[in-house]
């Protein structure tokens, strides 16, 4: 998404000669399919699979994003995604639950819960994992019931399905949750795939994210906690920069960059944040692994 106007195989190409370890694919750069061709770019490349996203990604409609109204029609997608998306190993199948809307705040909860029950059994079946994504506090009423960690881990525990269900940890929507850096050791092994970014100050939108280290957020502490606490799984660089297509033309857009300077930029960014995730308990003097290189 970082290179959101960059078909898959560019996108493959340019992450591949960034150097980074990985791809997150995002179904709607796939296409309609069939997916043979993208499966042997991929396979070719060399390149891991980090978060997958369905092309409808929450159980309750968002009302910022086309997709289906009816939650059973959104379920009947998302299980149709799982299936697909499996087919490139990502290291998990990122979901929503959507916001409550017009609906009754129960009604909305019990609707994720048992939308999840059915999403996660297909996961099952496919042999991937699923990762349910808090959003961001402020704007949650256009996507989300949840926003925190520990939200996220009590809602997955309330569906019986914390065996086949982690957490997405994005550092855009978590940056600013009350105790974040209390809670991450807390809920470490919950976490299924890491999103990283920065907040804007000030914010434009939802969609006007910056590289790591060039916002509000700090991205440094937040790496050194993911780190302390046992992540070892991919950082995967996920960029919404809008260039027009959701209604906003930011003149200085991170998706106007070509796939390759974005992807460079990306990995140095990460790089740099990573190098200084210790500041504060050894001054930042560990060097980078590169084992533990950012993904685009």
């Amino acid at each position: 998404m970082s290179t959101f106007a960059a078909s898959f195989g560019d996108d493959v190409r340019a992450y591949a000669a960034a150097g980074v370890d990985a791809i997150g694919i995002w179904e709607l750069k796939l296409g309609q399919g069939p997916d043979g061709e993208a499966l042997e770019q991929l396979a070719a490349s060399g390149l891991g699979s980090a978060s997958a996203v369905p092309a409808v990604p929450s159980i309750l409609p968002l009302p910022l994003l086309p997709g289906p109204e009816e939650p059973q029609a959104r379920i009947e997608a998302l299980c149709a995604s799982v299936h697909r998306l499996a087919a490139f190993s990502p290291s998990a199948v990122v979901c929503l639950t959507g916001p409550a809307g017009d609906r009754d705040p129960d009604e909305a909860r019990a609707l994720v819960v048992d939308g999840l029950r059915t999403v996660a059994a297909e996961a099952a079946r496919a042999g991937v994992r699923l990762a349910l994504e808090p959003f961001q506090r402020e704007g949650i009423e256009d996507w989300s019931l949840v926003s925190t960690l520990a939200e996220a881990a009590e809602l997955i525990d309330e569906a019986g399905v914390e065996e086949v269900v982690g957490i997405q940890f994005d550092v855009w929507h978590l940056w600013n949750a009350p105790g974040l850096l209390d809670e991450i050791p807390r809920y470490a092994d919950r976490i299924a795939g890491v999103h990283v970014n920065d907040w804007r100050q000030p914010t434009r939108g939802w969609a006007d994210r910056v590289l790591p280290g060039a916002g509000a957020a700090d991205v440094p502490a937040i790496l050194g906690a993911l780190d302390a606490a046992g992540w070892d799984g991919f950082y995967d660089l996920e960029i919404f920069s809008d260039d027009g297509t959701f209604g906003n033309a930011y003149p200085d857009s991170l998706w106007a960059l070509d796939a390759e300077e974005l992807a460079r930029r990306g990995r140095e960014a990460f790089a740099q944040c990573w190098l200084e995730r210790n500041r504060e308990r050894n001054g930042g003097s560990r060097h980078l692994s590169p084992a533990r290189r950012g993904e685009t």
